[in-house]
């Protein structure tokens, strides 16, 4: 009983964040983009798709932030206490969204978007938490389970938005704000207060300033670890970022139909992670290979251009990237587990981040020449990921007994 509602706090502050971070893209484009001024897309006197930009961006710089440091500073402070301050002031973050859009402050909504990001990288810590409390099978299929509600999450983000902002465009931020405060609560109430810091935790600028979790890449490993990932994450984001420009390019879908393709691909990310955390047979560490060539796959149906078998890569997507992160996550947690859970847990965040930025500046580019230029770097890297986990994989299987060394699986 005490595991699950570890996994059901968890799970729904990974629903709550990627909410959150979905929120505002249904609602932000007719702020910036009717023709309608307002005190948002004049601040300034700056191009309205300027602003926008930056308002859509300032998230998920938040986010990157976020899930560097708060995974090493739960590690020295305790994930109860973490957890709770980083729900809490989400909760606050939407709130004060919501005053800005009344206010109609464009400095105030980007400070709030911001620190509401920063705060939502907390993904790391629920993670880490289920990696510390849990073992064996169960943690893999916890894991699973967390990735998703996540994936639900950028499902239900935007739908959220498009139902409640016909009541007022702050409603949706307003919910956003009282279902974190009730994930607070149980937090609260599920997770055993933190032991004491040992040997002193220092300030929490000191922690963030120097355990940040880039810094496990000193370690070869990891940082082996840190460039296959980061690899198949920038296939990973090419695909999220680029697939709906590739709608509109190829068949000239609206904001409907794309909407349409983005249920059918966290649809069946969603189912798939609720496969993921079942199927654990054979070492992590291929398997992690096999579904990053399986993603390599999805992401290249896009290349020739054909819609039908472009869309069938964007649903089928959706598989082999739950079963990779599954595996990647539970492995990372029983080979670097020493490291402090948060901090592994932050760098495979901080990576995904990392690798969404990396993607937004390449395509930026690519995309003046053919959008199906940036799908295509995005499978051949995360082809390259998936040869290079193969082979790692193959250099650690042991002659005679071909079982992985230090994994319970």
């Amino acid at each position: 009983m005490k595991n699950a509602l570890l996994i059901a706090a968890a799970c729904a502050l990974a629903l709550l964040s990627s909410i959150g971070a979905s929120l505002p893209y249904p609602i932000l484009p007719p702020l910036f983009a009717s023709g309608v001024e307002n005190g948002l897309n004049q601040f300034l006197g700056l191009p309205p798709k300027l602003l926008f930009s930056v308002a859509v961006m300032i998230n998920p710089v938040g986010l990157l932030l976020g899930s560097a440091v708060l995974g090493p500073l739960s590690d020295r402070f305790g994930r109860r206490s973490v957890l709770l301050a980083t729900g809490l002031g989400a909760a606050i973050g939407h709130a004060v969204s919501a005053l800005a859009l009344l206010a109609e402050s464009y400095p105030l909504f980007i400070v709030a978007r911001f620190i509401t990001g920063l705060l939502e990288g907390n993904g790391s810590v629920a993670r880490a938490m289920l990696a510390e409390r849990i073992d064996g099978p169960v943690r893999l299929r916890a894991l699973s389970w967390l990735n998703g509600s996540a994936y639900l999450g950028w499902l239900a983000g935007p739908l959220l938005a498009g139902v409640t902002a016909g009541f007022g465009v702050t409603v949706p931020f307003w919910i956003a704000a009282a279902a974190l405060l009730g994930v607070a609560l149980v937090v609260a109430c599920t997770l055993p207060r933190d032991p004491a810091p040992q040997g002193g935790a220092g300030s929490w600028w000191q922690v963030a300033r120097e355990r940040h979790a880039l810094n496990l890449v000193k370690h070869a490993d990891l940082r082996k670890l840190f460039i296959l990932h980061l690899a198949l994450t920038c296939g990973v984001t090419a695909f999220y970022e680029y697939f709906p420009l590739w709608l509109v390019d190829i068949a000239h879908y609206d904001a409907q139909q794309i909407a349409i393709a983005n249920m059918g691909l966290c649809g069946m990310m969603a189912l798939a992670s609720g496969m993921a955390g079942r199927v654990a047979d054979g070492p992590a560490m291929q398997r992690a290979g096999f579904h990053a060539l399986g993603i390599a796959g999805a992401v290249a149906l896009l290349g020739p251009g054909h819609l039908w078998i472009g869309l069938a890569g964007i649903v089928l997507f959706g598989i082999p990237n739950a079963f990779y992160n599954a595996v990647v996550q539970h492995w990372a947690a029983d080979r670097f587990g020493s490291h402090g859970q948060g901090a592994v847990m932050g760098l495979l965040a901080t990576t995904f981040c990392l690798a969404n930025i990396l993607m937004a500046l390449a395509g930026s580019v690519l995309t003046l020449i053919d959008t199906r230029l940036v799908l295509v770097l995005g499978a051949v890297l995360s082809a390259w990921s998936g040869w290079n986990w193969l082979a790692w994989g193959r250099q650690a299987l042991p002659p005679a007994s071909g079982a992985e060394p230090g994994l319970a699986e």
